[in-house]
């Protein structure tokens, strides 16, 4: 059951990603070909950085017919049926938390395949899970969220630390996956629903 719940998850994550890549560009005004190309980017860039990374080829979703295609229909349908779509932000708001948690541990879990260190592994997860979306706000001339006060990334390393936490209290698998997927999830939602930001540490009067 793990399993199957967690792929169900990498499914509608991987359609959280590709809408919100496909809203944010139709919100610039670009045209079809380049709303698919901010859908795929990303859905996929992360998972694309860190098997480039790692030596992971070819990269995952070449390897995988169904994210292509998943991703492909969901900038389609978002093209075409976008303002319908946005009744239910609140919702694609949910699976793209837990995308997020699913792609950490995804990366976490290539990572210790590889042996890697504890803080590679990690690290391998938020690139995963955050990386898509860098490579996206750059594209749009945009300052990457990640690298803005909102807790993203913070809230993957959070999931991945706890993750690892479990392993070493000899948690079972599947049920420390879980946990640390839904501290992600938990700690995103708190974070927007409560406007918890990371401090900054510079002032008004340097900023130009």
């Amino acid at each position: 059951m793990p399993t199957h719940f967690l792929h169900i998850i990498d499914i509608l994550g991987t359609i959280a990603f590709a809408v919100s890549g496909a809203f944010l560009a139709m919100e610039k005004k670009l045209d079809p070909f380049g709303v698919l190309v901010l859908a795929f980017v990303t859905a996929i860039g992360g998972g694309t950085l860190r098997d480039i990374l790692i030596g992971n080829l070819p990269v995952s979703w070449l390897r995988n017919e169904t994210a292509s295609i998943v991703i492909f229909s969901a900038a389609v349908v978002t093209m075409f049926f976008g303002r319908y779509l946005k009744k239910f932000t609140t919702t694609l708001f949910l699976f793209d938390a837990l995308g997020l948690g699913l792609f950490t541990l995804v990366g976490i879990k290539l990572g210790i395949e590889k042996d890697f260190s504890v803080g590679i592994c990690i690290t391998l997860g938020t690139i995963t899970a955050c990386f898509g979306g860098v490579v996206r706000d750059v594209l749009l001339n945009n300052i990457p969220l990640l690298f803005r006060k909102e807790i993203y990334a913070m809230a993957c390393i959070a999931g991945g630390a706890v993750y690892f936490l479990l392993r070493e209290m000899n948690i079972d698998p599947d049920l420390s996956t879980i946990l640390g997927i839904l501290i992600i999830f938990v700690i995103r939602i708190i974070a927007v629903r409560y406007k918890l930001f990371l401090p900054q540490f510079y002032t008004s009067t340097i900023q130009k």
